[in-house]
């Protein structure tokens, strides 16, 4: 019997290398797992409170309130930032947009000057926050890196919902009493069409495809769905639900799921939210919620709908599923936005 140290040493020599590259790929998979689990988000949800001046802060484990943030005049509209590192609120009473880091719930900055913000909306690159100024009946464009309003475009009274296209070229803004939607080109500032909608317009929500632009009508009772190539109103829907009067229905947001099947209408006095198949256009349920729901948002597995309901100071969470209310929880004083970091 013999043995052949150089073969055991090329052995071994083979080995350490399979081991070193075993242990580097572990370290690899490591790092995307952390990547991946740092992704996730905080897991808590911002609630602007518009007569209150607070965000209720909660977990979305527990749906429970964990802070109260005494913030600005009258927050309104919410939203994130690319990474959703920070948000930022509409402070209508004090004309500027305060600024939140997400996982600390600390103020950090403020935007001044920006006068009489509602709600806004981010450009797909992250640069420019498009705004509606509800009492100067102006958009304003605020470059984010400078905090300064760039660009100031004329629309009609009572500008409140803002929708950027998702390629940055044009953005929406709803005009309340002109019963408008005005569609300005980001570059210039252009006003390239003015569509008219039903009575007093709020929000808006685009379908994945970009073909579709829905738009709730308050007073109206309905949604317009506009082309957006065409720049026109194409249909109209209109909610009632049993036992509620024609001027109770009083649609305010909307949303659509990712895959494109189904709208949800917020409508307001009406204390229920319309399930809508997207592709017919037709209402398949209407959701018993808390009173005077205007405020929806979705979490990031569309498995839960969170309804801020003005006038009974609560949201109401949706099984989306089961199409069913599971619970409800208390917030602050007439209750806005939503925001969840998931």
């Amino acid at each position: 019997f013999s043995i052949n140290c150089s073969t055991i040493g090329e052995f071994m020599f083979f080995t350490f290398k399979q081991f070193i590259f075993a242990g580097s790929l572990l370290c690899i998979n490591l790092l995307f797992t952390t990547t991946l689990l740092s992704a996730k988000g905080t897991g808590l949800i911002f609630v602007s409170n518009e007569k209150g001046n607070t965000l209720s802060v909660l977990d979305s484990k527990t749906n429970q309130v964990i802070n109260t943030i005494e913030t600005c005049g009258r927050p309104r509209g919410m939203h994130f930032n690319l990474d959703k590192t920070l948000f930022y609120v509409a402070c209508a009473d004090d004309n500027q947009i305060a600024v939140y880091n997400v996982a600390t719930q600390e103020l950090v900055d403020r935007i001044l000057d920006i006068e009489e913000p509602e709600t806004f909306d981010l450009h797909p690159n992250g640069k420019f926050l498009y705004v509606s100024n509800e009492e100067d009946a102006m958009a304003s464009f605020v470059d984010l890196e400078s905090g300064e309003v760039v660009k100031e475009v004329e629309v009609g009274e009572e500008p409140e919902g803002v929708l950027v296209m998702p390629d940055g070229s044009k953005v929406f803004v709803t005009s309340e009493t002109a019963n408008m939607v005005h569609v300005i080109d980001t570059k210039t500032g252009e006003v390239l069409a003015d569509i008219i909608v039903g009575t007093r317009p709020r929000r808006f929500a685009l379908t994945p495809d970009g073909q579709e632009l829905w738009v709730s009508a308050e007073l109206a009772g309905s949604v317009n769905i506009i082309d957006t190539t065409a720049l026109k109103v194409t249909e109209e829907l209109i909610f009632r639900p049993q036992g509620f009067r024609k001027d109770e229905v009083t649609p305010v947001d909307v949303l659509i799921t990712g895959d494109g099947e189904t709208a949800f209408v917020a409508l307001g006095r009406a204390n229920h939210v319309a399930v809508v198949d997207v592709a017919s256009k037709k209402v398949k349920d209407y959701l018993l919620v808390g009173k005077r729901a205007w405020g929806l948002t979705l979490t990031r597995d569309e498995t839960l709908l969170y309804v801020a309901n003005g006038l009974s100071d609560d949201l109401t969470i949706i099984d989306v599923q089961k199409e069913k209310a599971v619970t409800s929880v208390s917030v602050g004083f007439v209750p806005y936005a939503i925001l969840i970091d998931d």
